[in-house]
């Protein structure tokens, strides 16, 4: 029997769990499993673990564990999320195809060697599309981004999503919600072509408009619109449901903020990180750091690379009066929210964020639903499933600033995990909850 590596299924969707199994090797003989990738931008990614093979010369990885590697434990999914990012890749890795377009299929290319000599190898796809989504960019009336309609016929509910701050637009997370039956639209407000280079005095005018454009595109059924955004995307989302209840069904912010900020690593190099992120009427939102008394950089900004620079807004939130102004009125918001934090969040302090803003819900009695759900040993980098967790810190994409955004590879994963099956039923409580009510 020759060595090989059954991966079921072979192709599906970035957030499907596979089933990874070696087999034709010798018995007791150890055997390593390299995995290879490319992500959107080119970069290049890799794990090796190696296990021993069973009495029937087999490696079953939702059984055993790896005697060495990349990760620890029995983890099916373990080659996937351990990839480490390659600075300087090799010919090997630099051979296998990178996906084409921002939400193309990533294929993972696994390579089987026993220290007998016997190899197999195997081609691990993961799509962020479903077969039948179509995609329709969006270039129009000043809007960027790209909608996502699922394969099956609609109305659909719709669900915007918006970046955070290294801006651009996530087609790939909207094509995962279109494959899930949502007409998704990834939504750019800066850093994308067509747009501003800086997050810097965006106005909320802007989101309006694209609410409205969705609205009359897809006709969502039910007229379900939700929101949701990650990092400064997720600030934003609970802004835009409070500033425009009547448009926005609900709320999923990702690591949020509980009150505006300025631009911070995201504005104008000449403008510095108290300017304007947001304004309203042609007016400046007002943000956190403005007349903060208790604001202090100096001790983030001495620290060598990699930055953890969470406790400079832990300090902001100690001026009472500067919060008060900057707080979001999240009391507006006619929908449910869900809220998803970071324990170990070094970007800022998320989960502290999200208990203000839980909080500030269940003293307004909001009558609708609010979940929080909280991470206590991940990092700000909460993503879907499937991806390498494994680059804890990076430069800014804007500021070049290398930040560490938290957590563990293992806890990031295992977050990730959870936190995208809370969205997706959180999702489909909210839109039956709509439903009921136009009944």
């Amino acid at each position: 029997m020759s060595a090989a590596i059954s991966v079921v299924p072979a192709v599906g969707l970035l957030d499907t769990p596979r089933h990874i199994v070696l087999s034709g090797f010798t018995p007791g003989e150890h055997v390593s499993l390299t995995a290879r990738s490319r992500q959107a931008d080119g970069s290049a990614w890799r794990s090796v673990n190696t296990y021993v093979a069973d009495a029937r010369g087999a490696i079953d990885l939702d059984r055993q564990a790896p005697v060495s590697g990349s990760y620890a434990g029995v983890d099916g999914q373990g080659p996937l999320w351990s990839q480490a990012w390659l600075p300087q890749p090799g010919e090997d890795s630099l051979a296998v195809p990178a996906p084409e377009g921002l939400a193309g299929a990533i294929t993972v290319v696994l390579q089987a060697q026993g220290e007998h000599g016997a190899r197999a190898s195997a081609n691990l796809v993961q799509r962020h599309a479903a077969e039948g989504v179509v995609r329709t960019p969006l270039s129009q009336d000043g809007l960027v981004g790209a909608l996502f309609t699922p394969a099956t016929p609609g109305p659909h509910p719709a669900i915007v999503f918006l970046n955070g701050s290294g801006g651009g637009v996530n087609e790939a997370r909207a094509a995962l919600f279109a494959s899930h039956g949502y007409a998704a639209l990834a939504l750019g407000y800066f850093g994308a072509p067509g747009l501003p280079d800086h997050l810097s005095a965006i106005p909320l005018e802007y989101f309006e408009r694209a609410l409205a454009w969705l609205r009359a595109t897809v006709r969502p059924a039910w007229d379900f619109v939700a929101v949701s955004g990650i990092s400064r995307g997720g600030e934003l989302s609970l802004l835009l449901g409070s500033e425009y209840p009547q448009a926005v069904s609900a709320v999923v912010a990702y690591v949020p903020s509980s009150v505006v900020h300025g631009v911070l690593n995201a504005g104008k190099p000449e403008e510095g990180r108290f300017a304007t992120a947001w304004t309203r009427g042609g007016e400046p939102v007002a943000h956190v750091w403005e007349q903060n008394a208790a604001q202090d950089w100096s001790a983030i900004d001495s620290l060598p690379e990699p930055r953890r620079q969470a406790q400079a807004f832990v300090d902001a939130q100690r001026d009472v009066a500067a919060v008060a102004r900057a707080r979001i009125p999240v009391e507006r918001i006619a929908g449910p929210v869900l809220l998803l934090s970071a324990g170990d969040d070094g970007y800022w302090p998320s989960s502290r964020y999200a208990e203000d803003v839980a909080r500030t819900l269940t003293r307004a009695k909001h009558p609708h639903a609010v979940t929080h759900l909280d991470y206590p040993e991940a990092g700000h980098a909460l993503q879907a499933p499937g991806v390498p967790t494994t680059r804890i810190a990076k430069p800014h994409p804007v500021s070049g600033i290398v930040l560490t955004g938290g957590g563990t590879p293992l806890a990031n994963h295992r977050a990730n995990q959870a936190s995208w099956a809370g969205v997706l039923d959180f999702l489909k409580d909210a839109v039956a909850a709509r439903a009921r009510q136009a009944a």
